[in-house]
């Protein structure tokens, strides 16, 4: 494979399993160094930094809570202190909390303020972190969904809050970092077999009167 991105630093947060490994793999195969960021899957980290060091390319697991806001200076530092620079964020780590309408007098309201702890206020802290030291001409990617443009079904209000609220802050950054040819994007990529939104179908109410929507949310394309 073509090496386009040989000397390019990458740094993909939530990286240790599904897209986020995904891509971490295409990164490396493109010739990036990865570093890879993870709350809790220690050991799946390591097994993806082995699999992209197997490649030829430099790879780093950095244990970052994205919920604790003050982990995102250090994170960004410890890319930088690694590799020398940092030419690519891809701000992928996320959590989804679904399932329950917004007047349930049993809303979960700790789970649901973590979710936009997480999907917004974490992505915004790595964003702050990381523009001051991205490289000019470097690149900014979130990873959204289809459920921040478009709700085909009960239960999601939140999450795809969050994820309408990445669009807006995508586009606002884009204005800010232009000037140092920074290009920033979010992909709104809809249901995909990872190991999240496994966890979460079971949960979702089934789409009413949408036409071709299936009534197994797991079959639907948010």
């Amino acid at each position: 494979m073509q090496q386009s991105l040989k000397g390019k630093v990458v740094l993909i947060t939530g990286g240790s399993r599904g897209l986020g490994a995904a891509m971490a793999e295409a990164f490396a195969d493109h010739g990036a160094d990865v570093a890879i960021s993870y709350a809790a899957s220690a050991e799946k980290a390591a097994a993806v930094v082995e699999k992209l060091k197997a490649t030829g390319v430099r790879a780093l697991a950095i244990k970052s809570d994205q919920a604790d806001l003050s982990s995102a200076k250090p994170l960004i530092n410890s890319v930088i202190a690694e590799f020398g620079k940092l030419d690519i964020l891809v701000n992928n780590a996320g959590i989804a909390i679904q399932g329950q309408m917004v007047d349930d007098p049993d809303l979960d309201e700790e789970k649901y303020n973590r979710q936009w702890q997480v999907n917004v206020m974490g992505s915004i802290a790595n964003t702050r972190a990381a523009a001051p030291k991205l490289a000019d001409g470097g690149r900014i990617i979130f990873i959204g969904s289809r459920l921040g443009d478009y709700v085909p079904f009960r239960g999601v209000a939140d999450y795809a809050g969050t994820k309408a609220a990445l669009a807006g802050y995508a586009r606002g950054i884009a204005r800010d970092l232009g000037p140092r040819n920074i290009t920033v994007n979010i992909v709104q990529p809809g249901v995909m077999p990872t190991d999240m939104n496994k966890d979460v179908a079971d949960h979702l109410p089934p789409p009413r009167n949408l036409p071709g929507y299936a009534s197994d949310p797991s079959l639907c394309n948010p």
